[in-house]
């Protein structure tokens, strides 16, 4: 049988998944202690022998969640199962929002205990679950139809766990550098699209930014010693087990430059055949920015 472990962080996006998931033929078990793993195991060799299954593990178990227990079960368990792990994370940022926006409580949180304390708490608690992921996906950024497209991309049937796949994230320094990201690069010396008045609405992801980001000199010197430097190494990540190199590339607000780059490197490796997926994490928030300013802009005058 074949089993998806989806765990990560609360707020993630784990509840989303899981019901993707049912809605594609999964049978889903969402919130079991990973004591129960076992008995799980059995009780789904009840279902029909090519049903896929899906379980929901984290922290919400409180007192009974304990990753080591969690990892050792799937271990002995994985001599019998095909055992897939799925990790959602996001930034700090984007987790507090969202929190925000549900009114619900961390899991985690206790008395005198700030939202971003818990957060900080359950990375730790769940780090060795999320080194021993088969595939760790950032959510930040991502709308519930982009999640899901992105999880099913991720478990395509016929994708072998020990191929490299690359994930390409734009961003904006001024939000923070992505805590999961393997490689940086920071774009920031370019001639910056945000000071021509003409193009400053749009994003890289657009014709006038686009173009302008990458017609200049130092931008196709760049492109290509990052080109060079990429086909260099993942030979060398994928020949040491690694499954999964996040590229980071950041510009000032994450939404003209890097996203520009970002593009144009997802673009580099397709025409390789390599495994690649791209994703900006702060274009909608900086176009919120320049929506506010304009508005606020037209209030003043009045």
């Amino acid at each position: 049988m074949k089993f998806l472990i989806v765990t990560g962080l609360s707020g993630a996006g784990k509840t989303s998944v899981l019901h993707h998931l049912e809605d594609s033929g999964y049978q889903c078990i969402d919130n079991l202690p990973p004591l129960l793993l076992e008995q799980a195991f059995t009780l789904c060799e009840k279902l029909e022998p090519d049903m896929p299954v899906a379980l929901g593990v984290d922290s919400r178990s409180g007192a009974l969640f304990n990753a080591e227990t969690m990892l050792e079960a799937l271990a002995a368990a994985g001599k019998r199962y095909e055992i897939v792990i799925l990790f959602l994370e996001a930034d700090t940022e984007t987790l507090i929002d969202r929190y925000k926006e549900t009114r619900r409580d961390h899991p985690l949180m206790r008395s005198q205990m700030t939202l971003e304390s818990a957060i900080a708490k359950e990375r730790e608690l769940l780090q060795p679950l999320r080194e021993h992921a088969n595939y760790v996906l950032s959510t930040g950024g991502l709308r519930t139809r982009e999640l899901c497209a992105r999880v099913d991309e991720l478990i395509a049937s016929g994708e072998r766990h020990q191929v490299l796949r690359t994930e390409i994230l734009s961003f904006g320094f001024k939000r923070g550098i992505p805590r999961e990201s393997d490689l940086v690069f920071d774009v920031r010396f370019l001639p910056n699209p945000y000071y021509i008045r003409d193009i400053r609405a749009y994003t890289g992801l657009e014709a006038p930014v686009r173009d302008y980001v990458l017609e200049k000199e130092e931008t196709r010197e760049f492109l290509a010693h990052l080109y060079a430097m990429v086909d260099y190494l993942l030979p060398l990540y994928q020949r040491e087990g690694k499954r999964r190199l996040m590229i980071a590339i950041g510009c000032t607000g994450g939404a003209h430059r890097s996203v520009a780059i970002s593009e144009a490197l997802g673009a580099h490796l397709r025409a390789l055949g390599q495994p690649v997926s791209v994703s900006h994490r702060d274009i909608a928030q900086e176009e919120a920015s320049w929506s506010f300013r304009r508005d606020h802009s037209r209030d003043a005058s009045k």
